[in-house]
């Protein structure tokens, strides 16, 4: 009997050996994850449910699996803004409205981006608007107020982001100091367009910067620029054989709220939603990324209600299968937002947390992967 309850003791301390080791090693040879990361600006579950109602095929946002949703407040307000959003998602922490990448106190906070960074990954921001403005600048800036946006020029070009495009070129070469700071991204060895999205050079850092301030929007005929930048992003990216960290940002979805325009809120949805399922692709054919579609905050208090129409006689009647868009007021809201996730790790963004809780997943999957920010 004693004999072979060491033997038993014997084959435990084998088996355990053993499963040791090959926790050793699946650790050393797994491939740190590429994070992919959207942003709808304004985007509340209404304007999701938009792309439903009035896209003329089934949404990208419907073949999500795993879906969250996040609270949004700022440490200042209880209805927080792009600025303290974006911030609590690039970096962990909540802070005041207007805040750029620092905390309450105004101090420094090291975003997802410039950590990863440091463990080699490759990183771009693709926005809409300028890339001075609040939510691509809160991956790579420190400032007081977002409204600095020449400050913040200055910031990027310290940043060293692999790919960006967006506007914002009188930021960087109208400036009240009459600096040209395009001159300072060229000496870093960047390859600078400033007239159309052209291929990028592989072995330089990419910076389109397409309109002195914002692009238009969908309305205006804007074209497909989200969805070919992201494209165009994910091509020279993956083409390094490095992880990447790549922000996409669906700028005016915020903007047709705030405008309480119900068109160009459902467009630049329908536009987003596009971007997500080129990004769904590159996800097919790069099992090794995770996805992650969520907003700083909802704008306009949207809802899609019952469409009404006036007969003859001028009495309202309820028109069925049709829908309309309705707005509480311009402003942003309180309300939660959805948070979607697809691809390695996905699961560990289902529930309702805060908005800084997002970040904490994104550095969860990454260690998953091996990838250890902390």
């Amino acid at each position: 009997m004693k004999f072979t309850y060491i033997i038993t003791k014997i084959n435990k301390l084998i088996f355990l050996s053993l499963l040791l080791f090959t926790a050793i090693i699946k650790s050393q040879t797994q491939k740190p994850i590429n994070i992919i990361f959207m942003i709808g600006d304004g985007m509340g579950v209404s304007q999701v449910t938009s792309a439903f109602y009035f896209g003329d095929s089934e949404p990208n946002f419907q073949k999500f699996k795993v879906v969250g949703l996040s609270e949004t407040s700022s440490t200042s307000d209880w209805v927080t803004d792009s600025a303290a959003g974006a911030t609590a998602l690039s970096t962990g922490e909540k802070t005041y409205k207007r805040a750029i990448g620092v905390d309450q106190d105004s101090i420094a906070l090291p975003t997802i981006l410039e950590q990863l960074q440091k463990k080699n990954y490759q990183t771009g921001l693709v926005s809409l608007t300028s890339i001075t403005h609040a939510t691509p600048a809160s991956y790579y800036a420190h400032v007081k107020d977002r409204d600095l946006h020449e400050d913040i020029a200055l910031d990027l070009v310290k940043a060293n982001v692999n790919f960006l495009a967006g506007g914002g070129l009188k930021f960087f070469n109208k400036r009240k100091d009459c600096k040209n700071l395009l001159n300072e991204f060229k000496k870093l060895n960047y390859n600078i367009d400033t007239l159309k999205l052209s291929k990028p050079i592989q072995n330089k850092n990419n910076f389109y910067l397409l309109a002195q301030d914002e692009l238009p929007n969908k309305v205006q005929g804007r074209g497909d620029f989200l969805p070919e930048a992201t494209q165009t992003a994910l091509d020279y990216l993956s083409n390094n054989k490095k992880p990447f960290f790549l922000m996409v940002e669906g700028s005016f979805i915020d903007w047709g709220g705030h405008a309480k325009d119900g068109e160009m809120m459902v467009k630049e949805v329908l536009d987003f939603d596009k971007t997500i399922g080129v990004v769904m692709k590159f996800i097919k054919e790069n099992p090794n990324t995770l996805l992650v579609v969520t907003a700083d905050h909802e704008t306009g208090g949207a809802s899609i209600g019952k469409f009404m129409e006036k007969d003859p006689a001028g009495k309202e009647k309820n028109i069925k299968n049709k829908v309309q868009i309705n707005f509480i007021d311009n402003q942003h809201t309180a309300a939660l937002v959805p948070v979607f996730a697809m691809g390695k790790n996905q699961e560990l963004f289902s529930g309702v947390y805060p908005n800084n809780t997002i970040y904490h997943k994104l550095v969860e999957a990454l260690k998953k992967s091996g990838v250890q920010l902390k």
